[in-house]
């Protein structure tokens, strides 16, 4: 799991798109959550998932985090949908996710 956030961390941090430094911000506003980090990240089209298992079996939990184009972080209950909300900053998306979370998803497992 560790290996899998370092990897988002450094794919995130040699991205050279105009929004990379909204997803860095997203990918490290996410990895210092404690309650995330505990989990299995991985992404779909840049959109910010996590799994309380790893690949190739993931079980998704809690909702969907997506850096935007236009500097604002999207939170939702699928990928690429921001319905539970836009946020000017990524620790507001964050923290919203955490909340989201089902009651004691617990750490990942294998």
């Amino acid at each position: 799991m560790e290996s899998e956030w370092q990897h988002l961390r450094l794919e995130a941090s040699e991205l050279s798109y105009p929004w990379a430094p909204a997803y860095r911000s997203l990918i490290e506003a996410a990895y210092a959550e404690p309650a995330l980090r505990n989990l299995y990240p991985f992404t779909i089209h840049w959109a910010l998932r996590f799994s309380t298992t790893t690949r190739p079996d993931l079980n998704p939990t809690g909702p969907c985090l997506t850096a935007n184009g236009d500097g604002t972080f999207g939170v939702g209950r699928s990928f690429l949908t921001p319905d539970l909300g836009l946020f000017a900053t990524p620790s507001e998306a964050v923290a919203l996710a955490v909340c989201q979370l089902s009651p004691g998803p617990g750490p990942m497992t294998d």
